[in-house]
């Protein structure tokens, strides 16, 4: 009867107390060590592409401003949201359910803004494929920039509502003292983020290639001027690179709405499905900025002048990147 009490978060209310976590110390201390360097390595590697497209003048694009606003959110994904969710589900919560809300904010912020950046990156090359002739006004810095904004306000309202809907009917979401944990409406986050943005990154994407592809042909049968092969070439080559990005995006995203809609119990390796999908989802924030290093010059390039510390040399900004 001691041991068991010995186990519980808070012994005196017996069967309403969660219990704390007893995993066998080697499997902890292994899950730790993952844990830590997936989150070191994604806001490294995310902190780097906000460094070298908000250093070099060169990079700063209506484009590359929306990789920026990803990498924001991803880097938030590494250096918060990561650690929390590591920690939460093995630990006994003491300080109250308003604080388990509020630490909540930012990785439920950062998430729903990293799937809105996607779908404007999508938004984006709709425009610069379909559209090419109206793409500096409807695509300007101006409003590019307003977009974006309007996407982290949209992120954070619905981090509130969450936090809001989480302390009224705590009674409710808690299963035990002790867990923080918060919980989301099964039916209103599946639609809200992941149905209506997957759809819409979806459509713009099918509409993108169709084009892309038909202009591919013009350009092979000489069918566009020679003035502006050019152009076209590199924006179907743009199209090409930010479709990877997507298509990996949803191919770690769309798991876990799978499972949790399913509500699948299978175990994989001895973890449950449900964590292996919201890992397999933060790892994809580790891969995005592999993805621009492999596929974009200027993004090696300028690791190497970050590396070599020549970005801090005067008029560094203004060098040429590609």
């Amino acid at each position: 009867m001691e041991t068991v009490e010995a186990q519980l978060c808070f012994p005196h209310l017996h069967n309403s107390s969660c219990i704390n976590n007893q995993a066998n110390i080697f499997e902890i201390d292994l899950v730790n060590v993952l844990l830590s360097l997936l989150s070191t390595l994604t806001a490294a590697l995310n902190l780097l592409v906000i460094i070298s497209i908000s250093h070099f003048r060169q990079l700063h694009s209506s484009t590359n401003l929306i990789l920026l606003s990803l990498a924001v959110s991803d880097f938030l994904i590494g250096l918060v949201v990561i650690p929390i969710f590591a920690t939460m589900w093995k630990i006994c919560w003491y300080f109250g359910e308003h604080l388990c809300g509020l630490i909540y904010l930012v990785p439920s912020t950062a998430i729903m803004a990293s799937v809105g950046t996607v779908v404007l990156i999508s938004a984006d090359r709709y425009v610069a494929i379909c559209d090419p002739l109206h793409y500096p006004t409807r695509m300007s810095d101006r409003v590019v920039s307003v977009s974006i904004f309007v996407c982290w306000i949209y992120a954070f309202l619905y981090a509130i509502s969450v936090y809001t809907d989480n302390v009224i009917n705590q009674d409710k979401y808690r299963l035990c003292h002790g867990e923080c944990m918060v919980h989301t409406s099964r039916e209103a986050n599946f639609i809200l983020a992941f149905v209506i943005p997957v759809t819409s990154i979806v459509s713009l994407y099918i509409n993108v290639f169709i084009m892309a592809a038909s202009q591919a042909r013009a350009i092979h049968s000489n069918v566009i001027a020679v003035t502006s092969k050019t152009s076209r070439k590199s924006e179907i080559k743009a199209a090409r690179n930010l479709g990877v990005l997507v298509l990996v995006y949803l191919m770690c995203y769309s798991p876990y709405y799978f499972v949790a809609y399913s509500e699948a119990n299978t175990l994989i390796f001895g973890v449950p499905i449900q964590l292996v999908s919201i890992y397999l989802y933060f790892i994809n924030s580790c891969i995005n900025p592999l993805i621009y290093a492999m596929l974009y010059p200027w993004f090696r390039k300028a690791i190497k002048l970050i590396a070599t510390l020549q970005i801090l040399k005067h008029g560094s900004c203004d060098l040429k990147i590609r």
